[in-house]
Formats: structure tokens, sequence, C-alpha cells
């Protein structure tokens, strides 16, 4: 099939579940519009792939004009437990591992297309495989990278990598970050770069992207221009950046929406949402990798009961690997709120975001379900839990004015009671707070579809991409 589409892009993604779901919406994206696209990450995201969803490792599937491709490469069996099950792996230990085999799997790919005559026009990587770019450079094949968290947070990271603004140090933990018009306070920065940070090798790993940031011809971002205008407009000096976002939200000619990438089953809870009354439903959900602590979890499930309000919570177990004990809900809750109620293991989040039924959105502030939530017209409460969330929290109480802060970082160790996350879950719902969220939100909604639809911000940049890739316009601008 490779014939019949003659401009191969590689998409090589690092094996996270934040990662993985924006990344395939873009290659279902430059499929359709008529590129034949190889998706690939590495086979421990994708046996959980495959497992859950109609993939299968080479298969081919004709998606509008173009072709879509999955290929998971060879991982050297990694796991994050060590034989005896007592220490988990690094996480550094883990991403040297996934360039190991990742560098000899893009050097074949490249070197195979090459010999069949179907060259590789352009690759493209996501943050945690960096590396993807140098092999790119060494075969001289254009590439890009999709920044899968927010645009002012690019800022912030960018801006300690190159020492452009001073940042909170081991000397001056309290020290303000003056963003392009926003002022992080200490809690507020992407906590990977805080010396309080849990997970400092997380900001090393991260880092690693700016590192050869001038290699992409250009930098996607999963945003769109109005929301973050500020941001885009400081980093442009610097970089070349697009923002194509809200990803989830551009249409295209053929339906994509059972091509995904979760690790995980979806529960049925679109049936569920249908019986209960319109703008009713909190939705609670803490994205792929949160871990709450038990007593959090009481704690939230106690200010549900007490609130009665009307909820869905998705309340993945915790990982078998961080040797957790599972989550145990209070005596009778199953029981007491089974009329008003659903706790299910994993949703179809953007469905059940942009279903009528819901009111409110619980989340941990991931990109992704930021993104989600803005663009589908939804209030939040904010519940971080470290890295770029605590970021995103600022952003969407303090300057896009959708959500009420209720959580803190992780780093904070702070335990939120019963009784705050009943008041905010009235807060929110009910009231003059709550119809003040409910326009901005719908103000946010507008801009997002004004962004995606024909001519709009994200649609031109995108169309440009898809330009210099279709007319090789990516080799005359990268550096």
């Amino acid at each position: 099939m490779d014939s019949e589409a003659t401009i191969n892009v590689l998409m090589v993604s690092y094996p996270g579940q934040g990662h993985i779901n924006p990344f395939l919406r873009l290659a279902k994206l430059l499929a359709a519009n008529g590129l034949f696209v190889t998706f690939s990450t590495t086979e421990i995201a994708g046996k959980q792939m495959r497992t859950t969803n109609n993939i299968t490792h080479k298969s081919v599937t004709p998606i509008g004009n173009g072709f879509l491709k999955f290929e998971f490469f060879e991982d050297g069996g990694m796991t994050d437990v060590d034989a005896d099950g007592s220490k988990l792996r690094s996480l550094t230990d883990f991403s040297a591992q996934v360039e190991h085999f990742g560098r000899q799997y893009v050097s074949q790919v490249i070197r195979e297309h090459a010999e069949a005559n179907h060259p590789i026009s352009c690759i493209i990587n996501n943050p945690f495989v960096p590396w993807v770019c140098d092999v790119a450079a060494d075969h001289g094949i254009p590439s890009a990278v999709l920044w899968v968290q927010s645009a002012a947070v690019l800022t912030a990271y960018y801006s300690y990598f190159h020492k452009l603004l001073p940042f909170p140090s081991q000397a001056d933990p309290y020290l303000d970050v003056q963003l392009p018009s926003v002022v992080l306070k200490y809690n507020e920065v992407p906590d990977f770069l805080h010396p309080f940070s849990p997970y400092p090798e997380l900001g090393t790993v991260i880092l690693e992207q700016f590192k050869n940031l001038s290699k992409p011809f250009c930098v996607l971002v999963d945003s769109f221009e109005e929301l973050e205008s500020d941001y885009i407009n400081y980093l442009s000096e610097f970089v070349n950046i697009r923002p194509i976002g809200p990803l989830f939200k551009i249409p295209t000619a053929t339906d994509t929406s059972d091509i995904r990438g979760d690790f995980w089953k979806s529960d049925d809870c679109i049936e569920w949402l249908n019986s209960r009354a319109e703008a009713s439903v909190v939705y609670i959900s803490f994205g792929s990798i949160v871990c709450l602590p038990q007593e959090q979890v009481t704690e939230i499930a106690h200010g549900l009961l007490d609130s009665q309000v009307s909820f869905l919570w998705v309340l993945k177990p915790p990982f078998e690997e961080f040797g957790l004990p599972p989550y145990v809900l209070p005596d009778r809750f199953l029981e007491d709120t089974k009329e008003k109620g659903k706790v299910v293991q994993w949703s179809p989040q953007e469905k059940v975001l942009g279903h009528v039924s819901v009111a409110c959105f619980v989340t941990h502030c991931g990109w992704n379900s930021s993104m989600e939530g803005v663009a589908l017209g939804v209030p939040m409460l904010t519940f971080p839990a470290w890295g770029d969330q605590v970021t995103n929290a600022k952003f969407l109480v303090d300057v896009y004015g959708v959500a009420i802060k209720l959580g803190y970082g992780q780093a904070e160790k702070k335990l939120v009671s019963r009784d705050e996350v009943k008041k905010r879950l009235l807060e929110a719902t009910v009231g003059p707070k709550a119809e003040e969220l409910k326009e901005n939100a719908f103000k946010w909604k507008k801009a997002a579809e004004a962004a995606v639809a024909v001519n709009g911000s994200s649609a031109r940049n995108l169309d440009a991409f898809l330009k210099d890739i279709k007319e090789g316009g990516a080799v005359s601008i990268n550096k």
C-alpha cells in the first residue's frame, strides 16, 4: 500500500497514555490529509494498545486520502520492577532503554523506506524521546515535535533551560516567576523544575528536548492562539511554533473515533449519563498516572455523599507495580449513592465531557484533560498532582476563569477535607460562581471551535505544516 501514498511520515511516541492520545489524534489527521503515517511506540505500550483496541502490529488502515500504520518496536522486555519485585526502575533507566532500541528502530525504518523508493519525508516525535530529532538530522530528514503540554508551560521550560528568567532554587525556593502576562508563585511553577520536587529526574528528562530544539523545523502545540497568544508570540521569537489544537476537535471527512490508543477498556457509562438530567453530573477523573493516597479518596467519597451531587467517578486502581493496595470506599458508599452516582475504572473521556448531563469536571489538570474541558465548555475543579498540572491549574482558575481551586500539588502534602470537597462541588454547580464559570467556559468553547474551523487559526497552522511536508518546505526551514 505504500505506493498509493507517496509521502511517508514516521511518528515516534513516548509510551505514556498522555503522550499517545494527542499524538494519535495528529497521526489520524495527517493520514486523513493524504499522507502515509507510521505511528510507532514501544512494545510495552503496544501490548496494552492491542489488547484494548482494534489495533494490530503493522496493520494498515485507510483514513480519508491516506493510510495509518501501527508499528511497535522492541524495548528489551522492559519492566518497571526488578526481578525480585522490590524496586522500581528509575525513569532515567527506562528512557535510556527506550532510546537504545528506538534509535536502532528509527534508523532501520529510514533505510527500509529509502531502499523501497518510498523515503520518509518527515519524522515527528513528542517529549521524552528527543533523540528522534538527532536520528532524523543524521539522515538529513526534516523533523518536527508535537509538544503535549501548554504553550505557557513550554515557555517556562524554555526560559528555565536558557536561563532567560530567574526560577526558584535551593538558595531561594520561594521565588516568583514572571512569565509573559502572568506571575507564577513558587508552587505554581511546573514542579519538576522546583527544588522541592519529589520527581527531579522527570525535569531532567523533559529538559533533554530543549538541548536540540533547534533541530526540528517546527514545534507543534496542542493548543490554540486565542487561548495562549502571549506565550505563542513570546516563543515565536525563538522557535517556529504552530498551535494546531484542540486536536481532538479538528474534523476529518472519515470518522476515526474507533481508532484509539487507550491502555484500558472504557466502562459503559454513556447510557447511564443519558438517564441523568441536563447539567447535573459531576465528572471526576485524575488521568492515567496519578494515584491519590487512600485517605484523599476517602475524603472525596465523603464529600460526594455530603454534597448529594450526582457523579461519575473514574477511580482507576493504583498500579500494582507501585505496591499499593486497591482503593477502599467507605462502608455502604456504593449502596448509598447508587441512585445518584456511578464509579468506573476508565471512561471515554471526550464523550463524557461532551455529554449534556455533565455540569462540572474534577480534574488532575493534565494538559489533555485541561484542553478537553476548555474546548468542550465544561467548568472545572482543579486537583493537580505534579509537573505541569500545578501550572495548568493556575491558568484554568486565574487566567481562563473556568475553574475553582480544590486540590494542591502533591509536593505540598495537603489533604483536602470532605467539607472542602462538598463546599467546592456545590460552588461549582449551583449559584453565581457556577454561572460565571459556565459563561467563561462557553466563551472558550466557541473560541476553540473557531480555531479548528475552516480558515481558523489552528486549521491554517495545520495546513501550513502539511504544505511544508508535501512540498518539501520543511527542508528549507530545517536549521
